[in-house]
């Protein structure tokens, strides 16, 4: 079992809706990275920005974008965690992508689509959590704002790490670092919270925020700028720190209903 993650936090700005520029971008940021990364998140929607016309997306770009994970993911030998606007026969989604260097992929759709921005009218909603495994670690991807609501997010798996990808706006961003920050300490997990930055074309800033925190709630990354955050994770942080405050043996047991 490894017993260290070597990730990689991409803090971009974003192309609206244009997923080439947004690839051919990316490409060249994930240039300057070295072999020994082991896991590479993007914000949300890194494709377009948080759009609320995914009918302005050529429908073939998901698959594009999928295909460009793909091959980052074997020439970086890393995995690539993202999510992007996909249509599915007649239904858009909200989806995220977990793609590993062999190619093989797991996907999870938002669960929580954003009411405040209309994204419950254009994008279907998921009702399945996904737990992967990679490199001995075990990951629980979500989307911006599943952050809100920590019964979704609860660790009944014994995941290892709980990320979110966000395009996670400037007025309300003090409720996204305290959020993150929560959730990492409820859970006992490391916690990752990737945020995009810049200005959208209909006016919305992100202050990116981008950051990660350990089982007890200490910030071991943050940045507030465009770049790429580099962090390593520890297994051996998690196993003496559950052992130490057995909290997680007296977590209430639910049933969550649809």
């Amino acid at each position: 079992m490894q017993e260290s993650l070597k990730v990689v936090l991409v803090q971009t700005a974003l192309v609206w809706e244009n997923p080439e520029k947004n690839r051919e971008s990316l490409s060249r940021k994930l240039k300057s990275l070295k072999d020994d990364v082991d896991v590479i998140i993007l914000p949300e929607m890194f494709t377009t920005g948080f759009t609320m016309s995914p009918e302005n997306i050529q429908i073939e770009e998901g698959v594009k974008t999928v295909e460009w994970m793909k091959q980052k993911a074997k020439t970086i030998g890393a995995a690539i965690i993202g999510s992007i606007v996909f249509k599915e026969e007649e239904n858009y989604y909200n989806r995220l992508w977990f793609v590993k260097p062999d190619g093989s992929t797991s996907t999870y759709n938002k669960r929580h689509t954003f009411t405040l921005a209309g994204e419950d009218k254009k994008y279907v909603a998921g009702h399945k959590k996904i737990i992967e495994t990679y490199k001995g670690f075990k990951f629980c991807p979500l989307i911006c704002y599943d952050l809100r609501f920590p019964v979704w997010s609860r660790n009944i798996e014994n995941y290892d790490i709980l990320l979110y990808v966000a395009n996670w706006p400037k007025p309300r961003i003090e409720a996204w670092d305290t959020l993150l920050k929560a959730r990492a300490i409820e859970n006992m997990i490391y916690c990752i919270g990737v945020n995009r930055i810049g200005e959208d074309d209909i006016g919305h800033e992100y202050p990116g925020h981008s950051s990660v925190y350990d089982a007890l709630g200490k910030q071991v990354a943050f940045s507030d700028q465009e770049e790429l955050i580099e962090v390593t994770l520890y297994k051996n942080h998690l196993r003496k720190t559950q052992h130490a405050l057995r909290f997680l043996d007296d977590k209430d047991n639910f049933n969550l209903l649809d």
